[in-house]
């Protein structure tokens, strides 16, 4: 059963769990443990996990119109078969930024794959987002940051949130229907010692839900950036949440052991675990990379 109240329902202990994402066609949730270098999947219907090696940090995961898979490397966008393990690489926009990695990512309604990336020690503003469909991957033109987090999209996709997570920031920015984006406004600022905003996702309602690293919560705003509730985990570092299951109204959460020392996991057995809990709000349903 499914509560209110976050509690674990995968013991994966992830050094950095990240990007889950439910994939309808396979009826189960996929996400990344970016520093372990490894893919998880998720049956809720048999309530078992199963994992693959990944050729180095992983930062996404999302679903293809060929029934396989986009995953974000730090090489660049590749594609992964499930089947054999196998990865392609299908694009480098960044071979020039050997520093930097992939990080968060998400589906246009239209099917493109926009993605942002990082600097891999978070201290240079060279992380940039990306748009990426039919063989076409190009830099957007969102001013760079240290480590950018999302993107994610309105309902009707003329919306794209993303975040500037050292900054504390989270943007709005108005997108065209060719996938330009247009005007930027601050959608929300988290106050200090509330953590820091990681990855974000929208709900049916238009609200967006962002995980707080060193915040012990996950938040849901209102489409105006207002703050409607605030959900306690029993671990610090919740990195992103996803809507799943057959009516899209459960929420599955990744967490993170990084930047936890030894005494801070006693406290918290359950860092890097997968949770779920029930939201009280649908999901939107998913869409597939046409890439």
């Amino acid at each position: 059963m499914i509560t209110a109240d976050p509690r674990s329902i995968l013991s994966v202990g992830a050094t950095l769990g990240e990007g889950p994402v439910w994939v309808a066609h396979d009826a189960a949730l996929w996400f990344v443990d970016i520093k372990a270098h490894r893919v998880h999947r998720y049956d809720p219907a048999l309530d078992v996990g199963r994992s693959w090696a990944a050729p180095g940090q992983v930062g996404w995961i999302l679903p293809t119109a060929d029934g396989l898979f986009a995953v974000g490397l730090q090489s660049g966008v590749h594609r992964f078969d499930p089947a054999d393990g196998s990865f392609r690489a299908l694009h480098a926009p960044e071979a020039h930024l050997p520093g930097n990695r992939q990080n968060d990512a998400c589906v246009a309604p239209d099917g493109a794959l926009w993605f942002g990336t990082m600097d891999d020690a978070e201290t240079q503003a060279s992380g940039y987002f990306y748009r990426c469909k039919d063989g076409h991957c190009v830099e957007t033109g969102l001013p760079a940051v240290s480590i950018t987090n999302g993107p994610a999209f309105s309902p009707d996709g003329s919306i794209l949130y993303h975040t500037d997570t050292l900054g504390k920031r989270i943007w709005r920015t108005d997108v065209a229907s060719d996938g330009g984006v247009g005007n930027t406004t601050l959608f929300a600022r988290i106050e200090e010692d509330a953590g820091y905003p990681d990855g974000p996702t929208v709900d049916a309602e238009g609200c967006l839900w962002t995980g707080l690293f060193g915040g012990w919560a996950v938040r849901r705003y209102d489409p105006t950036g207002k703050l409607m509730r605030e959900i306690r985990f029993p671990v610090a570092n919740v990195t992103k949440i996803a809507f799943g299951g057959e009516d899209l109204r459960t929420a599955y959460a990744t967490t993170a052991r990084k930047g936890l020392d030894m005494t801070a996991l006693t406290k918290q057995p359950l860092a890097g675990d997968l949770f779920a809990f029930d939201p009280g709000v649908a999901g939107l349903p998913g869409h597939v990379a046409t890439i």
